[in-house]
């Protein structure tokens, strides 16, 4: 199998599947018999001239003089012998294995822990605080709707993990030698997930198709001899001698086990003092800090596609944006959304926490990002490892009161923040938040370097966004949950540095960030795991 990258087609073109055929046996120079077959691996955009967006494809073509073609290319670095991508398992499960390992965590890095090792025979038992992913919705929405907030069942908590409530984006920047997230993204194609997934650039699913999806994996990993247990959460680790021994559940239940990943998430604060106190190796790391941002979709869209905007290929369109400000500070967007909303992510009672989500259509008003400001625990929260989950506490419990203690949100419009005035009245742009926005004044929510970063970050934004800066766009505050504050230290055999069975995994641990590199870490994890039962085993 060849593959040919910087296939170049017109975003106006015609009949995509003959024209790449006729790109194939012009670039190859070969006639139409010796072509047997090709696939769409990639599929990206090239706007930067927005009257003549072309489409950038990676094709994998099956030829009938595969080695002559690749004598004849040798020195051409777009025609390439394809790798092949195919996941292998590294183990199987002895059939004499007695013990089973446990998964704490049923988020995509959980899922995935979950997935693999029950694929290769080993039964885990997976643990998740939360409820599933059904029933764990319906308490969301409650609590958007104006319900009480569900302290185990929200946002944050639950099957599916936090990127369920997300845009579902399904890239990442992490380095992937052997492929796994191709097994990532043909798991979800298996489960429900449209198969664009597997060649667009950018691909993202969206809350109500990642709910099914989620159900579709559980259920494989129930067929194949795995257990999940929702509503359990692990309370206690038992550790001799550094050997990780068992764990205590919040109903009392003791469990012996020698193998855990730990894949919590993020925001499971008494976790990780949990296992601070029970003498885990945990350090401090950066996280960021900031606001919800809000335009309008359109807006984005012009400027991003200019006439094209609108063209169905190209959908809703994002941005990245990073600026690095005269105190030193970085400010970047984060967890853009593409015609989405601002939602409520409180996990605790008397905070505020906001995020962004998308539906798969990505059609609604707003995009929205988060912009946001990094925080150093050198420079910012030195001492205690976990100061930084105390800092994002009293920040969050600082929005809850700012926006009247009832769970709606302190926002300001942009060009009020800008002048440091209290906003009074909405403009153009519509609030997509619920339970609802408080207009206030944010100068004083932030520290002050971060907001006079951010101060400095939006006209800077403006010079590649036209009407980023508008008067009338919207922040929201608070922004806290952008990554882990802490990093649960592993070794190169995953596990941590001071409790051995104990391997620390997904973002939670300080070793991902996003859907996708979640679950690939829950794949690096499970085989390292599956590995150290087979051994110990074979020992037995």
């Amino acid at each position: 199998m060849l593959r040919l990258t910087e296939i170049k087609l017109p975003l106006h073109h015609q009949d995509e599947s003959a024209e790449l055929k006729a790109a194939i046996l012009s670039k190859l120079a070969i006639d139409e018999s010796n072509l047997v077959s090709y696939t769409v691996f990639k599929r990206g955009i090239d706007a930067r001239k927005k009257t003549d967006i072309q489409l950038i494809y990676t094709l994998d073509v099956e030829v009938q003089d595969e080695a002559h073609l690749l004598r004849r290319f040798a020195k051409d670095p777009h025609v390439n012998l394809a790798p092949d991508t195919r996941y292998k398992f590294v183990t199987q499960a002895p059939s004499h294995l007695k013990s089973r390992p446990i998964v704490v965590g049923l988020g995509p890095c959980g899922l995935f822990a979950g997935l693999i090792l029950a694929q290769m025979g080993f039964k885990p038992i997976i643990l998740e605080r939360g409820k599933a992913v059904r029933e764990r919705t319906k308490d969301t929405f409650g609590f958007w709707r104006g319900q009480a907030l569900n302290p185990e069942s929200n946002v944050q908590y639950g099957e599916g993990g936090a990127g369920t409530f997300s845009d579902g984006k399904l890239y990442s920047q992490v380095k992937d030698p052997k492929h796994y997230g191709r097994k990532v993204l043909h798991e979800f194609v298996t489960a429900g997930a449209p198969e664009e997934i597997l060649y667009v650039s950018k691909p993202h699913i969206g809350t109500y198709k990642l709910v099914s999806m989620v159900e579709k994996m559980r259920a494989n990993i129930i067929a194949l001899g795995g257990e999940i247990r929702f509503s359990s959460r692990v309370d206690q680790l038992h550790i001799n001698e550094g050997q990780l021994t068992g764990v205590t559940l919040n109903n009392g239940e003791v469990l012996s086990c020698q193998h855990l990943v730990l894949a919590v998430g993020h925001s499971a604060r008494d976790t990780f003092h949990m296992l601070y106190d029970a003498g885990v190796y945990i350090e401090a790391k950066p996280f960021s800090v900031g606001f919800r941002i809000e335009h309008e979709q359109s807006m984005v869209d012009a400027c991003r596609w200019g006439p094209n905007a609108g063209n169905a290929i190209l959908g809703a369109a994002d941005y990245k944006l990073v600026h690095h400000c005269k105190n030193g500070r970085t400010v970047y967007s984060f967890c853009m959304c593409p015609g989405g909303t601002v939602v409520a992510a409180a996990s605790e009672t008397g905070g505020v926490v906001t995020n962004g989500m998308s539906q798969y259509s990505r059609h609604e008003r707003n995009a929205n990002s988060a912009i946001v400001v990094g925080i150093h625990p050198e420079q910012d929260y030195p001492g205690h490892p976990l100061a930084g989950i105390e800092l994002q506490r009293a920040l969050e419990q600082a929005a809850f009161e700012l926006g009247g203690k009832d769970y709606r949100a302190p926002a300001q419009l942009i060009g009020d923040f800008l002048k440091g005035e209290s906003s009074a009245e909405l403009g153009d742009v519509k609030p997509s938040y619920t339970p609802g926005i408080t207009l206030t004044d944010l100068t004083s929510l932030l520290p002050e370097f971060a907001t006079a970063a951010i101060r400095e970050a939006i006209p800077a934004f403006e010079q590649q966004i036209r009407g980023f800066a508008k008067a009338d766009g919207l922040l929201t505050a608070v922004e806290t949950r952008t990554s882990s504050p802490i990093c649960i230290k592993r070794g190169i055999d995953f596990q941590s540095i001071n409790v051995k069975g104990l391997y620390p995994a997904g973002e939670g641990a300080g070793y991902a960030g996003g859907i996708l590199s979640a679950a690939i870490d829950g794949i690096r994890v499970a085989e390292a795991l599956a590995l150290d039962m087979q051994k110990g085993a074979n020992i037995d």
